[in-house]
This record gives structure tokens, C-alpha cells and sequence, in this order.
């Protein structure tokens, strides 16, 4: 029963979090049909940079938690080397994903 709770809530959690982009992709689309009916077109947005922006923010969330988790390492005593242990895949994963973002940035880029 004492691990029901926290399962409900991560679940509530998520649920608000997917039912509000949901509900943003909704409005997205309701937002381009008016415009389809007035004739009208949605003007394109030229943002660059968005792989370096969101690879700078991942690779940032991910150093955050490899630096968080990394003492964990220390309590785990003398069995894996570095004291790097199957927990810093939490802080790795995000982190190595946020790199290529940064790498695939430059590697697309035009002049």
C-alpha cells in the first residue's frame, strides 16, 4: 500500500504533463484550421539554433545529474571502477544525448 502512493502520483504527474502538451497540440491545430478557412497560412517560423538550444539545455541537465550521482558511487565501496556504477546512466544518457545534439548542430550547419 505505502508504494501505491507514489506510483499514483508519478502517474498523475505524467498524465497532467502529456494532457497539457495534448492539449497545446490541439489548440495548434485549431489555431491553423481557422486560419486555412480565412485563406490565410501560417507564416513560417525560421528559428535556428534549435538543435544547439535544446543540446546545450540536455547536455546542462545531464552534467547536473552525473555530478548529483556520482557520490553515490563512494557508499557502493570498492566494487565498480571509478566509482561509476549502473545510477550515473541517469545523468549519462541525457548527457551523451545533449552532446550529439550539439555535434549534429554543427555538422547540418549552412553557411
Amino acid at each position: 500500500m505505502s508504494d501505491l502512493i507514489p506510483c499514483l502520483a508519478l502517474l498523475g504527474a505524467l498524465a497532467i504533463i502529456f494532457g497539457f502538451l495534448a492539449f497545446l497540440r490541439y489548440m495548434n491545430y485549431k489555431e491553423t484550421i481557422a486560419l486555412a478557412e480565412k485563406g490565410l497560412t501560417r507564416p513560417e517560423q525560421k528559428t535556428r539554433g534549435g538543435f544547439l538550444r535544446w543540446g546545450i539545455l540536455i547536455t546542462g541537465l545531464g552534467l547536473a545529474l552525473s555530478l548529483g550521482l556520482y557520490p553515490i558511487g563512494f557508499s557502493a565501496g570498492d566494487i565498480y571502477p571509478l566509482h561509476l556504477g549502473p545510477w550515473m546512466l541517469g545523468g549519462f544518457v541525457p548527457l551523451f544525448l545533449g552532446l550529439g545534439l550539439i555535434l549534429l548542430h554543427f555538422l547540418i550547419q549552412k553557411d
